[in-house]
C-alpha cells in the first residue's frame, strides 16, 4: 500500500519530468524556428499552417528523443533536493530500507515508461508524418544539398520478385514513375539463368495499375537451346508499386510499429538490402521505454547520497552520464547500419551497459 511519502515522490517525479520536457522542447522549437525561418517565409504558408503542420509534429519528435534523459535529470533534481534537506537520511535512520525508498521511483518509472511506450508505437509516428511531409515538401526540396544527395544516391533499384526471380530498374525517376535506363528480370533454376527479360524503359500505367515496358527482348534458355522474342510494348505485374521503390528518408519515423513490422517482412521477402535502419528503429521502440526505468533507478541512487556539492554535483554527474548514454546510442546505431552489429543488440546495448552501471551504483549506495 502506498503511503504519503510514496505519493509525494511520484507526484514530484511526474511534475518535474513534465516541466523538464516542456522547457527543453520549447527551447528546441525556438532554435529550430530560428534556423528555418527563411524556409518558412519562402514556403508562403501562414503561421497557423506551420504550427499545425510542422511544429505539431516536430515537438513530439523532440520529446521522443529526450524523454528518457529528461526523466533521468528530473529524478536527480528533486531527489538531490530531498537529500540536501536530509529527508533521505531521516527515512533511512527511521528504519526504512533503501529498497522501500526506491519503490515509488520504480512505480513512477513504470507509469511514465508505459505512456512513452504507447506513444512511440502509435502516436509519435503519426506526428512524425506531419513533420516529415512539411520538411520534404517545403524545406528539403528547396535545399541544393538535399537535392544533390537525392540525385546522387543510386537511382538503380533491385527487387526480389519471388524466390527464383530477380529484377532491377535503372535511372528511376520518382516524379514520372519511369525507369529511363531500362529494366531487366532474371529467373533462376539453381544457379543457372533460364529466363531473361530486358526493356529499354519502364513506366507505371496508372489506368491499368501495372508496369508498361517498351522495346522488350525476352530470352528463354533450355540447356543449349535459346529462344529470343522481341516485342515493342508489354505490361508486366510486379509485387512492387511506384511509391515502394524509393522509400523516403523519413519512412521509418512515419510508420507505426505494425506498419513497420509489415514493411520489414515484405522487403525481406523481396531481398531488399539496407534494412538495418528499420530493424534498429523497430527494436528501439521497445528498448527506449525500458531505459526510462533504468535511468530512473540510476538517478535515484546517484542523488540519494548527501554531498557537500549539493544538487550542482548531482546534476553535473547526471549530465555527464546522459552525454555518455547519447554517444553510446549513436555509436551502436552506426555500428549496426555501417557494420555487422545485430540490430537488436544495437538497440539494447545502451540499456545493457547502463543496467550494469546502475547495479554497481546501487550496491555502493548508502543503505
Amino acid at each position: 500500500m502506498l503511503k504519503i511519502i510514496d505519493w509525494y515522490i511520484i507526484r514530484k517525479m511526474i511534475s518535474t519530468t513534465v516541466f523538464m520536457v516542456l522547457i527543453m522542447s520549447t527551447i528546441a522549437g525556438v532554435v529550430d524556428f530560428s534556423e528555418k525561418a527563411d524556409d518558412f517565409v519562402k514556403s508562403g504558408k501562414s503561421a497557423y499552417y506551420i504550427l499545425t503542420k510542422y511544429f505539431a509534429g516536430f515537438i513530439p519528435f523532440i520529446i521522443s528523443m529526450i524523454f528518457p534523459l529528461m526523466v533521468f535529470l528530473a529524478v536527480i533534481m528533486f531527489t538531490s533536493k530531498m537529500a540536501g534537506r536530509s529527508e533521505i537520511v531521516a527515512m533511512l535512520a527511521g528504519g526504512t530500507k533503501f529498497n522501500r525508498i526506491l519503490r515509488p521511483y520504480l512505480l513512477g518509472a513504470l507509469f511514465l515508461g508505459g505512456i512513452f511506450w504507447y506513444a512511440t508505437q502509435y502516436l509519435i509516428p503519426k506526428a512524425n508524418e506531419l513533420r516529415a511531409n512539411f520538411q520534404s515538401t517545403y524545406i528539403d526540396s528547396k535545399s541544393s544539398y538535399e537535392v544533390g544527395q537525392y540525385l546522387l544516391k543510386g537511382t538503380n533499384f533491385y527487387i526480389r520478385v519471388d524466390s527464383n526471380t530477380y529484377a532491377g530498374l535503372r535511372n528511376y525517376d520518382t516524379t514520372t514513375k519511369t525507369a529511363y535506363g531500362g529494366f531487366f528480370m532474371n529467373r533462376l533454376k539453381g544457379s543457372a539463368v533460364i529466363y531473361n527479360l530486358r526493356a529499354q524503359s519502364m513506366k507505371w500505367d496508372t489506368a491499368k495499375k501495372s508496369w508498361k515496358l517498351e522495346r522488350v527482348v525476352e530470352r528463354t534458355i533450355d540447356g543449349m537451346n535459346e529462344k529470343i522474342t522481341s516485342t515493342p510494348t508489354r505490361t508486366i505485374s510486379l509485387l512492387v508499386k511506384p511509391d515502394e521503390i524509393r522509400p523516403d528518408k523519413y519512412l521509418k519515423d512515419k510508420m507505426t510499429t505494425g506498419e513497420l513490422d509489415r514493411f520489414i517482412k515484405i522487403e525481406q521477402s523481396r531481398g531488399s538490402e539496407g534494412l538495418n535502419d528499420y530493424r534498429v528503429e523497430r527494436y528501439r521502440r521497445d528498448a527506449t521505454p525500458v531505459s526510462v526505468l533504468i535511468l530512473t533507478l540510476m538517478g535515484a541512487v546517484i542523488a540519494s547520497r548527501k554531498t557537500r556539492g549539493g544538487s550542482g554535483l548531482h546534476i553535473a554527474m547526471g549530465i555527464i552520464l546522459a552525454a555518455v548514454f547519447i554517444v553510446m546510442d549513436k555509436f551502436s546505431l552506426t555500428f549496426s547500419t555501417k557494420g555487422n552489429l545485430h540490430p537488436m543488440l544495437a538497440a539494447w546495448m545502451p540499456n545493457i551497459i547502463f543496467s550494469i552501471v546502475a547495479v554497481i551504483l546501487y550496491r555502493r549506495a548508502p543503505k
